[in-house]
């Protein structure tokens, strides 16, 4: 399985920005698709999660409300649509994919099994 992140730039506090992520190599309707992001010196954390099934979505407290994850199936792309943006926000944010990812571990990163290459996000005040 390959993924492939794109969309990150730099943008203003407030503004919106809307990152992607390619899968290639799978069934992409097979996959549940999780958005985390690493900021210098910090830990990797989770930010949002469609499930495969049904397609339910699932939100860090940090970004609800702000941020939409969406999957188009036809496309096997993954998007996250980033509102209200704050300098906070700003990372790197890494796509993940996982065919049989429970709900319960949706947020840790170590149970997904396949990661693109990220894609930076720097939002300035």
């Amino acid at each position: 399985v390959q993924l492939q992140a794109s969309g990150g730039g730099s943008v203003q506090a407030g503004d919106s920005l809307r990152v992607s992520c390619a899968v290639s190599g799978a069934t992409f309707s097979a996959y549940s698709m999780g958005w985390f992001r690493q900021a210098p010196g910090n830990e990797r954390e989770f930010v949002a999660a469609i499930r495969r099934n049904g397609g339910s979505t699932h939100y860090a407290d940090s970004v609800k409300g702000r941020f939409t994850i969406s999957r188009d199936n036809a496309k096997s792309t993954v998007y996250l649509q980033m509102n209200s943006l704050k300098p906070e926000d700003t990372a790197v944010y890494y796509c993940a994919a996982d065919r049989a990812i429970i709900l319960s571990d949706i947020r840790r990163g170590d149970a997904w099994d396949n990661w693109g290459q990220g894609t930076e996000v720097t939002v300035s005040s």
